[in-house]
């Protein structure tokens, strides 16, 4: 990997000559926090550019919001109608196939993508394992709730909504969870890794695709602002990203079903476990596959014009590499379909939309 100093010098280079950068996020104090953290990383490489936080408040109520894409609509009719130039996301939040206009122009270094068990301080020093029979562990999540039945059978699972403050007050303030799950990075993103009891490691449970990566989206025709955020691509974010967004577009998983990942990148090699569950965990089918990938110095120039591959624009990656991870995703999808995932993945859906 370069240093910092080929990507400052291709951030000057395209730096654009305009206005103040417009950058769009949610009032929550999470999405504000990641939206500072991208922003600073752009002022670092482009001192001469200003750049101004707009706050969306999203309308429709949590506990209302079905499919993970809602969260975005809004900040994307911000995008359509010119109001901001970028907007920033938990990637795992963003669908693996966008609206034409719209594109991911960069996503940034990973942090912890493994989710993580905070306790209710009566049973800090447990784990899920030594927690007492029946106890109950909230989560919004299918994809945990699936895996960690089948894990822990003597726990029971229950939705918990709500931003990451809300659900720690719940779950400190009320007597009704002994635990709940939440992803790593947004903890850690907090500055609440003290509350962290345990993290669940791949072997445990499997975590949601681009979960702990940071992605831009952008307007896809917006050739300046896809040279800005460009810059801030983590090659090797990006190729196992792509990857596993590939694995769920190809199973056609969302948020409704159970569906789950791990990559690791050494020695060249890519290796992508994907998984698909019942709702009640009963019912599993899980696969690893490699595949041999250059993970390219930082700022190696790739094409200068192609289309997205699972919604992301990358031009500065080399497509061979990118194309590689998207094959390996595919391919895993198939094998996994062959096996007869379909039913699996069909049975949760008309399961979760009875409900």
């Amino acid at each position: 990997m370069s240093g910092n100093g080929d990507a400052a010098a291709t951030a000057e280079k395209n730096s654009p000559k305009m206005r103040v950068i417009r950058v769009g996020t949610r009032k929550s104090q999470l999405a504000r926090i990641q939206t500072d953290t991208v922003v600073a990383m752009l002022k670092a490489l482009y001192p001469g550019l200003q750049f101004e936080i707009r706050d969306k408040i999203l309308d429709t109520a949590l506990s209302k919001i079905g499919e993970k894409s809602l969260f975005t609509k809004e900040l994307e009719h911000a995008l359509e109608r010119n109001e901001v130039d970028l907007v920033v996301h938990s990637l795992k939040d963003l669908p693996t196939v966008l609206p034409p206009a719209f594109t991911i122009g960069a996503i940034c270094k990973r942090e912890n993508p493994c989710d993580a068990v905070v306790f209710h301080p009566k049973f800090v020093g447990k784990t899920l394992e030594t927690l007492p029979e029946r106890s109950v562990v909230g989560t919004s999540s299918l994809r945990r709730a699936a895996q960690l039945k089948r894990k822990f059978p003597h726990l029971e699972f229950k939705s918990i909504r709500g931003n990451l403050n809300t659900r720690l007050r719940k779950l400190d303030e009320l007597q009704e969870f002994s635990a709940i799950i939440l992803a790593t990075a947004g903890l850690q993103r907090m500055g609440w890794q003290n509350r962290v009891g345990q993290i669940l490691h791949p072997e445990e449970c499997l975590y949601a695709v681009g979960q702990g990566a940071l992605g831009v989206e952008v307007r896809a025709k917006d050739q300046d602002i896809l040279d800005l955020v460009g810059v801030l691509h983590d090659p090797e974010t990006l190729l196992r990203c792509i990857a596993e967004r590939a694995f769920l577009r190809h199973l056609e998983g969302g948020c409704s079903v159970p569906v789950a990942v791990h990559t690791v990148m050494k020695d060249g090699q890519l290796y992508l476990t994907g998984g698909v569950w019942s709702l009640d965990g009963s019912d599993s089918m899980q696969e690893t596959m490699q595949a041999t990938i250059h993970v390219p110095a930082q700022h190696e120039d790739g094409p200068e014009d192609d289309p997205q591959l699972v919604g992301i624009t990358a031009r500065n990656i080399p497509r061979g590499a990118q194309l590689a991870a998207e094959n390996l995703g595919i391919s895993l999808a198939r094998l996994l379909l062959n096996k007869g995932a379909k039913n699996i993945l069909d049975v949760a859906r008309q399961l979760n939309d009875a409900h």
